[in-house]
């Protein structure tokens, strides 16, 4: 089931995030007055929404993204550690209707030690260098699938994926176990040397 669309917050509500956020923040503190926060709910964290918060008036622009309910703001720091906290304390709830959307916001938010491993579904997914040919494009894109849930062992999800590791695309087995804890095994190299940009540096 696809998650639901962004919201944007009214100062009210964003007022609130911002008081809660801004004590924990390094690098900076959003000023509610030009920051803008928009919200989707997460069908996996119950009462939860994921928010991205964003001042493109400060420089340098500052933005930061969350996981938020009434009364709890947890920000995303690039690493699993708040992710599998939240999963811990809430607790996460997956299921075959949501598993797709758990694992494509695992994967937004979280990076490897040597980069980011991107859930590629189609060539709309990829930060393209420059524009490529259009042999090129259309040669990527036969190559990708859609997220597929191939089993379940042990109550962990399977999901079969194609991922973006740098500049090389792989088909690869994401495991979900029920606490939404996530591994990828049965790396099979699909395509190398693809223009896209380095994202860890942005060019």
């Amino acid at each position: 089931m696809p998650q639901d669309a962004f919201a944007k917050l009214d100062k009210k509500e964003a007022q609130t995030v911002v008081d809660s956020v801004n004590p924990v923040l390094e690098g900076g503190s959003f000023d509610p007055e030009t920051v803008t926060i928009l919200a989707q709910n997460l069908s996996f964290y119950p009462g939860y929404r994921f928010l991205d918060i964003a001042d493109f008036s400060a420089v340098p622009a500052l933005q930061r993204f969350a996981v938020h309910s009434r009364d709890r703001t947890v920000l995303l720091n690039g690493t699993n550690e708040p992710i599998y906290e939240l999963n811990k304390n809430i607790p996460v709830k997956l299921d075959k209707d949501n598993i797709f959307d758990y694992a494509r916001f695992f994967f937004s938010h979280v990076r490897g030690r040597h980069g980011r491993f991107i859930i590629t579904e189609s060539v709309e997914d990829i930060a393209w260098r420059e524009e490529p040919p259009p042999a090129v494009r259309k040669a990527v894109g036969q190559l990708l699938e859609p997220l597929e849930l191939s089993g379940m062992e042990n109550g962990a999800f399977k999901l079969t994926a194609r991922i973006l590791f740098r500049d090389s695309l792989f088909r690869a087995v994401i495991t979900v176990k029920p606490d939404g804890t996530v591994g990828i095994s049965q790396e099979e190299l699909l395509l190398e040397d693809i223009p896209v940009l380095d994202d860890t540096f942005g060019q």
